[in-house]
């Protein structure tokens, strides 16, 4: 039983799982046959055991990773939203209507002080000024907005030590 009274069942995982899951974090372009030599398996074991993460729900996705100043977007903004709550609707309608924002590329909500947060690509710091003007400012149900400029990615490997 977990902490909030649910059951939940955990995948139990092995080494050999481990090292796949490793390879597979560390670069996700790799072709079977170089994720199975890098993790030490034949290529069938490791295709075998992809796909049974896989099918139980532990790998998600193997999404490609964009590097959007490669196409031209140099400015990212977080934008951190508080939203009028006094709407029962305030959060779907909010979250609804940034989903129609192109240049959203994430939406994350919180529990806290902060509900919402978005990112937000631009080309350059005008681009960002229209975007900001024309399409986040008109989003409904905001309360607060804070604006933190990305300056540079330190880290971001979005995996466990497995």
């Amino acid at each position: 039983m977990r902490q909030n009274g649910t059951s939940e069942k955990f995948m139990p995982i092995d080494d050999t799982d481990r090292r796949i899951l490793r390879q597979l974090l560390a670069d996700p372009g790799l072709s079977m046959p170089d994720l199975a030599e890098r993790a030490g398996v034949a290529t069938a074991t490791a295709w075998r055991r992809i796909e049974r993460l896989e099918s139980e729900g532990l790998i998600k996705a193997r999404p490609a990773r964009i590097d959007w100043r490669a196409l031209g977007y140099a400015v990212e903004v977080s934008l951190r939203f508080t939203l009028d709550k006094t709407n029962p609707r305030a959060f779907d309608e909010f979250i609804g209507a940034a989903r129609d924002v192109p240049e959203v590329i994430n939406i994350e909500t919180f529990l806290g002080r902060v509900d919402v947060r978005l990112n937000v690509i631009a080309r350059d710091l005008g681009h960002y000024q229209e975007i900001y003007r024309d399409r986040i400012l008109p989003l409904p149900h905001i309360a607060d907005i804070e604006s933190l400029m990305l300056i540079a990615t330190l880290k971001d490997e979005g995996g466990l030590p497995l």
